[in-house]
């Protein structure tokens, strides 16, 4: 019993890590989701749209780092990063929602670790910009 327990807390764990990485690209799986069924809505099929849609969300993806790792301005780089940033805040605010929303009974207390959620996963998308593997 005790080992089913440790690996189910071992499994939470791994799944949460791996969608905090996720999240981090979340403009990017947006813009690419949004070719994508614009594609398949107009005809394309599942291999065509599932071809649009991972090109355009690489294609997102490099334009964004790019133009964050060439614009020397800084009121333009900020805009950079809040442009990429948001999203991923916001992704992040709703998986820390999903995962405590049984575990912390608490109204307040659940928007203040979904906060500090959104933060986090907000300031890792920056990193990642600012250091692309």
């Amino acid at each position: 019993m005790i080992a089913v327990i440790v690996m189910v807390v071992a499994l939470a764990s791994t799944l949460c890590v791996l969608a905090f990485r996720l999240a981090t690209y979340a403009l990017p799986f947006m813009l690419a989701l949004a070719a994508a069924r614009f594609a398949y809505g107009t005809g394309a099929g599942w291999i065509g749209a599932g071809i649009v849609g991972l090109t355009s969300g690489a294609a997102s993806f490099g334009i964004l780092a790019l133009l964050f790792a060439t614009l020397r301005a800084p009121v333009l780089r900020i805009v950079m990063a809040v442009i990429f940033a948001a999203p991923a805040a916001v992704a992040g605010y709703a998986l820390v929602h999903g995962v405590a929303g049984e575990a912390v009974p608490s109204l307040v207390w659940r928007h203040l670790f979904c906060l500090a959620g959104g933060a986090c996963t907000g300031l890792a998308a920056l990193a990642r910009l600012a250091n692309p593997p």
